[in-house]
């Protein structure tokens, strides 16, 4: 028989801006549940969360952490997650199997740019939210202040359960208005004192207590009638009117803590297990058909795979939650995605680093286990004859590229092979290998993230390794017609080639006429891999070249579109007319027309006026009112045009149209002058024209180095 059933399983998920002190709170969490015995810090770099050597070196969470305690009969799950943007994937996948979030305000800083960006994510998983205070005992504090601010960013929703009743070096006392109690701590925090509520806060206390009952029966006609005739609601109504409202993603709890001094843990973790949902009290997580999947342990196996992660001389380790029925050590489960038969060997309950071998698992659980060779991130096992297929985590879209490049040679191999395993692990990194560019490129969310892509390569993997700045892919087209013809001609002894093409050259556009001084014979249209058209013309007269060389001619002139003439980038949107030629009975073939086709395009476009087009990006930053003008300035020195600000909470978001190639190390220098208070997301936009002066360096550089090459 498992340890906890369903109904005594509680999954919780830590969310914040970095330095909100999440690790911190998990870390008090597990004391005061008897599962540690001392507890660690941050700046000491000995959490139990923080155990990867990166991370200890850098301060800063990178990875989440999966925990668990023991508390009054019900069994925790925390997941710890990073607080920078740049790892917000680690939170999206944490946020898909959690039941309930805790949300720490640094009630120093109040609502923060990364809190505003992770709330996006819970509103769409509809996450029931408790908020925490956290900080209190900081002589900055401002409890009132973060109050305001949090129902300003979410609304007011956001009710309070308890208040300190001193901010800064002196606090100590909270009080609770669900249950209308003082809990006074002493310095070392731990377990409090209950003591009445004082006289001078009395009347404060009273009126949030109104407002928390009033919002509780808000959302719940029963308890609002009732509420209507008695005037009050005794305590267990009031949670379970909490429990529904937060269910409903309608009310949102907000707690006191100084997770530092480990004051208010205790109460906060018994309010999880007395009010927060257990999976099974949560809506039927739907599979991708729309069927619901019941939260019982007595019903057909389903896992999802969350995370998996590389552990040295251990093997693939993956993450899972138990969505339905009970996993056993020994099981075989059947991957929808993949539909190979997987054996669960090991499983495992998490503490950080520690791998705690178990024998089952039931629903509504997360667990680990070992060396599923064909099952990833997304993917759903079930037993056999099922067919559960859960909907997948949709993960963020890059922010910034780099290219990547040993040091040294024939090392390519290893790297794609170590490029392969960051991607198994890290879904929000993707890998390319351009043949546009001939570089890999690796795509991610931000520096930070980048260099931690880096550590795992050279710690890891044991690769040298480097950054490059990535090519751009610039487009080539033409702003006018232009007319031109080649003869190629070659003789060397026996049968000759030959074959001479006239053609013409357009820009062409959407709904464009057709050619009027030209007899039209036959018309393709190609729509270009890069983008964009090639519309192909034969107005060939009186048989001047052969039907059957006109592949040929359009095979030459496709290789060349494929290597602008300009500076060596896709060419696009170009109308081609082949008009009149020669050929000879004898020595005219398909290469001889492919040549001239090929040169004949590459001397009408350089008369037709040639542009070169860059990528241009839509880009929003969000940032406090007072950085703003900082952040305009720099744009506008990456030959960006600010389209407009918006107001979003306390934060503006300035939107920009930017030049990729104006990008490069964008996201240090946004850290740099916001102190890391700034967030921001690129999209691309379109090509649009480059400056003069720009396409006439950009095409003498490609002159050089194309000369190099072919010296």
């Amino acid at each position: 028989m498992p340890e906890f059933d369903t109904s005594h399983v509680k999954n919780i998920v830590l969310l914040g801006h970095a330095g909100s002190g999440k690790t911190t709170l998990a870390e008090c969490m597990l004391f005061e549940a008897g599962l540690i015995n001392r507890r660690g810090s941050v700046a000491e770099r000995n959490t139990t969360g923080d155990y990867h050597e990166l991370e200890q070196e850098r301060g800063n969470s990178i990875f989440s952490k999966l925990l668990h305690t023991r508390w009054k009969g019900y069994k925790i799950n925390i997941i710890d997650t990073p607080g920078y943007d740049d790892f917000s994937g680690e939170v999206i996948s944490a946020l898909r199997v959690a039941d309930t979030g805790v949300m720490l305000l640094n009630a120093v800083m109040g609502v923060e740019v990364g809190t505003d960006i992770i709330w996006e994510y819970t509103e769409k998983f509809k996450t029931p939210m408790i908020f925490a205070a956290n900080k209190l005992d900081d002589d900055n504090a401002d409890f009132d202040k973060t109050v305001r601010e949090a129902k300003s960013h979410f609304g007011n929703n956001v009710v309070v359960v308890q208040y300190p009743r001193q901010t800064g070096a002196g606090f100590h006392e909270i009080i609770d208005v669900l249950r209308m109690t003082m809990y006074r701590f002493k310095d070392n925090g731990g377990k409090p004192e209950k003591a009445a509520i004082p006289e001078d806060e009395k009347a404060k206390a009273d009126e949030l207590h109104k407002e928390l009952i009033e919002a509780i029966a808000s959302n719940d006609e029963t308890l609002m009638e009732k509420y209507f005739d008695q005037g009050e609601l005794d305590e267990d109504e009031m949670k379970n009117g909490l429990k529904k409202a937060m269910i409903h993603h309608d009310l949102f709890p907000l707690f006191c803590l100084s997770a530092e001094r480990n004051m208010g843990s205790g109460r906060l973790m018994g309010f999880i297990d007395n009010v927060c949902p257990s999976a099974n009290e949560m809506p039927p997580q739907k599979t991708k058909k729309g069927e619901p999947v019941p939260c019982d342990a007595n019903e057909p196996a389903c896992i999802f795979i969350y995370k998996t992660i590389s552990e040295p001389h251990v093997g693939e380790l993956s993450f899972f939650k138990v969505y339905s029925g009970t996993i056993k050590s020994g099981m075989e489960l059947e991957n929808e995605t993949t539909g190979v038969t997987e054996k669960i060997t090991q499983l495992f309950l998490v503490e950080g680093n520690k791998r705690l071998p178990i024998n089952e698992l039931v629903a509504g659980d997360i667990g680990a286990t070992l060396k599923l060779k064909n099952t990833h991130v997304n993917n759903t096992l079930h037993a056999k004859g099922k067919n559960f297929e859960l909907p997948p985590i949709e993960f963020p879209a890059p922010n910034m590229t780099m290219a990547i490049e040993t040091l040294k040679k024939g090392e390519e191999e290893k790297l794609s092979q170590a490029l392969h395993q960051l991607r198994e692990e890290d879904p929000t990194l993707r890998v390319e290998v351009s043949s546009e560019l001939k570089q890999t490129l690796i795509h991610c969310q931000g520096d930070m993230h980048l260099a931690v892509a880096k550590w795992k390569i050279e710690h890891q993997h044991k690769l040298e390794i480097k950054f490059v700045k990535p090519r751009i892919a610039y487009r080539e087209t033409i702003r006018k017609m232009a007319d031109a013809s080649y003869r190629h001609k070659k003789q060397s002894g026996g049968a000759g080639q030959f074959g001479e093409v006239f053609m013409r050259i357009e820009p062409w556009y959407e709904g464009m006429p057709e050619p009027t001084d030209l007899n039209v014979r036959g018309r393709d249209v190609h729509d270009l891999d890069w983008g964009g058209k090639l519309v192909f013309y034969n107005c060939i007269v009186g048989g001047a070249i052969d039907a059957r060389f006109l592949p040929s001619i359009l095979k030459g002139v496709m290789e060349k579109m494929g290597n602008g003439p300009l500076t060596g980038s896709y060419a696009r949107d170009i109308r081609v007319c082949v008009y009149d030629g020669k050929m000879h009975p004898v020595d005219s073939n398909d290469i001889s027309f492919k040549i001239a086709g090929l040169q004949a395009f590459r001397q009408a476009f350089q008369q037709a006026d040639p542009q070169i087009l860059e990528p241009i990006y839509q880009l929003d930053v969000l940032c406090p009112d007072d950085l703003t003008g900082a952040v305009m300035g720099d744009l506008q020195s990456r030959r960006a045009i600010v389209e407009g600000i918006d107001s979003e909470g306390h934060f503006q978001k300035v939107i920009a149209k930017v030049p990729l190639a104006e990008m490069d190390g964008y996201s240090s220098s946004l850290r740099s002058i916001t102190q890391g208070r700034a967030k921001f997301k690129m999209t691309f936009s379109g090509y649009e024209a480059v400056p003069f002066d720009l396409q006439r360096k950009l095409i003498d550089d490609y002159s050089k180095t194309s000369k190099e090459e072919f010296a």
